[in-house]
């Protein structure tokens, strides 16, 4: 990371690493969906753990974690490495909702995740948890927000 990514104080912004997330992630619903046309529906949840620092080299790990009929979690994992040491430290994580566009600018249907094994059936069925979940959360904002007008 250089000089224009950080504060007066070496650590490197939020904002910084939130792009290079973004940025990793939507290549990996690209490559899924097979189409160019993605965009970030939904940071579903972004946690910094440690803090990055100049000099550091930052490498973001995506996977696709869950597949509906037009949008995608992928789950990202962001190490920063100190370049003279070489130790690697565990420095955010999150899950990015995107969705696939058509040429009108419409969800267009993805295609299927298909598990490779046992681990990767875990993956998927803790990210369906996770959304019905979120869905159901975003029901009940919604209902209060009826009662409140």
């Amino acid at each position: 990371m250089e000089l224009m990514d950080a504060n007066a104080h070496g650590n490197v912004h939020g904002g910084v690493i939130m792009r290079m997330v973004d940025e990793s992630a939507a290549i990996v619903a690209i490559k899924h969906s097979q189409n160019p046309k993605v965009v970030t529906a939904r940071v579903e949840r972004f946690d910094f753990l440690a803090p990055v620092y100049i000099g550091n080299v930052v490498s973001i790990h995506c996977a696709m974690n869950y597949v509906g009929r037009t949008s995608m979690e992928v789950g990202v994992e962001v190490l920063a490495e100190d370049s003279i040491t070489g130790e690697a430290r565990h420095v955010a994580s999150s899950y990015v909702i995107y969705v696939a566009l058509d040429e009108n600018g419409k969800p267009t249907p993805v295609p299927p995740l298909v598990p490779a094994d046992d681990k990767e059936k875990a993956i998927i069925e803790r990210a369906r948890i996770r959304r019905m979940r979120m869905k159901k959360l975003d029901e009940e904002l919604s209902r209060a927000e009826e009662i409140k007008d």
